[in-house]
């Protein structure tokens, strides 16, 4: 039998140690995890977006306390769920602020998720070791993506319900089991009663317990691998004589540290927001929420929440004419890939075929599914950017100019996406659409290539470092 008695600490720290390694915890993801020693500003994103979660996590408990998911009408001829929401912000005490900073959180949620991931191009933090890390985080964006979605259902405002209508009814686009498929996410054959009470049981204890274990593996993953820096550099090539990282500092303190002093000015700028600017100027709260669902008139202009609206607008851009572009790309690159792939015979032969079978099938499928195709596939393709890189080095720091310059095109690309999700469709905004959709695609799909040209510069052998 071990002996209880034989620990590092007393009291009632010692007492926990010996039924729990709580210590031991501590030091390994802690005070003894050796980070570079070259952090910047770039990775105060990650500890921001726990963060956001935990506000998120325990605003929500409050707000359920006080919600009813219920879309009947109650005496008034208000929808009830609606109706819980005006309570909580007029009646609750403090119920507004806990209302705006669950919304403004849910928008503070994908700022910090969003630059995080940037940081991730930026760095090459996708890279091996870290290719699992990276799969998870795209994950918890998955996870992320569909509780905000459900969420934004609950209020039963306008925009909520037929947000809602619009994308539950892009799974009816799916050949053959679309129809049935839509009908089981509504669990009705519109939505109503039965999709807002799935929709608040997922978003209140299905789809968090999944973001939290993803985030837990997420963490578990990276201090398994260790972080990476933006030199790109494995600190743990070089340890002393005691297996220390010579050029890495201990988390806890150096970095804990710096990690406060960045929440304090992240906490301020969010409040700020909660308390003078919580609509966002419509971005965060739309007008139409505010009106109650009514299944007999339609929003002028139906779009989701801004960030969503990059991927809504590619879904928006696929018209015949992109379509038929896409049925030409997908045969020039079965074709590319025959005549100068670098693999066996039978292999060009299959993905020739299969670039045959998916220029057939973009023909034969309608304009919406194939929208709703790309939407997917403009998330999905993420998760492979580990072996789409083929760079000999990791960091933009040593990468040809052009590639920072083609990662900012990128950014700015993106950003003109989600601009134009959020507003009406014209021809020349259709147009644009189509061309940020094509390069959205391009910047990923054409990553082998350009990724491994021009002239890169020589890593160090160790991080530079600037004592501050």
């Amino acid at each position: 039998m071990a002996d209880l008695h034989n620990t590092e600490t007393t009291g009632l720290i010692g007492w926990i140690d010996q039924r729990f390694p709580l210590t031991k915890m501590f030091k390994e993801h802690m005070s003894e995890y050796y980070a570079p020693k070259n952090f910047n500003f770039w990775y105060i994103f990650g500890v921001l977006s726990m963060v956001v979660l935990a506000i998120q996590i325990l605003t929500g408990i409050f707000l359920v306390m006080n919600y009813k998911p219920d879309a009947s009408l109650n005496a008034a001829g208000v929808p009830v769920a609606f109706a819980s929401v005006e309570y909580i912000m007029r009646e609750v005490a403090g119920g507004k602020y806990l209302r705006f900073m669950h919304s403004t959180g849910a928008s503070a949620f994908f700022i910090v998720v969003y630059l995080h991931m940037f940081r991730g191009l930026l760095y090459g933090s996708y890279r091996k070791p870290r290719e699992l890390v990276w799969i998870f985080g795209c994950l918890i964006f998955l996870a992320l993506m569909a509780e905000a979605f459900m969420g934004y259902l609950l209020p039963w405002g306008q925009m909520s319900f037929w947000g809602a209508q619009v994308i539950v009814n892009l799974f009816s686009t799916i050949p053959l089991i679309g129809p049935d498929l839509s009908v089981f996410i509504r669990g009705d054959f519109v939505v109503g009663d039965a999709t807002l009470n799935r929709f608040f049981s997922f978003h209140v204890i299905a789809v968090p317990l999944v973001l939290i274990g993803l985030v837990v593996a997420h963490i578990i993953a990276l201090h398994e691998v260790g972080s990476n820096n933006p030199d790109g550099i494995e600190i743990k090539a070089h340890k002393d004589a005691s297996g220390k990282p010579l050029d890495g500092i201990p988390f806890h303190p150096y970095y804990s540290v710096h990690d406060f002093f960045g929440i304090a000015v992240f906490l301020f700028l969010f409040f700020a927001v909660v308390f003078f600017w919580p609509t966002g100027g419509g971005y965060f709260l739309e007008d139409n929420n505010y009106l109650q669902a009514n299944s007999m008139q339609t929003p002028p202009h139906i779009a989701p929440v801004w960030y969503f609206t990059p991927f809504y607008t590619m879904l928006r851009a696929v018209t015949d004419p992109l379509r038929y572009i896409f049925v030409f790309l997908a045969l020039l690159a079965g074709v590319m890939a025959y005549l100068r792939g670098n693999m066996p015979q039978k292999s060009k032969i299959k993905v020739l075929a299969g670039a045959v079978i998916l220029a057939l099938l973009l023909l034969i499928w309608k304009s919406a599914f194939v929208g709703f195709l790309i939407m997917g596939a403009a998330i999905v393709v993420l998760f492979f950017l580990p072996w789409l890189d083929k760079s000999p080095v990791k960091s933009m720091r040593y990468r040809p100019s052009w590639h920072k310059g083609l990662l900012i095109c990128f950014v700015i690309n993106f950003l003109i996406l989600g601009y134009l999700g959020v507003k009406p469709p014209s021809p020349v905004g259709g147009f644009v659409a189509q061309v940020g959709t094509l390069i959205y695609f391009g910047f990923f799909l054409l990553m082998p290539w350009w990724t491994s040209v021009g002239e890169f510069k020589q890593p160090p052998e160790r991080v530079t470092f600037k004592p501050h």
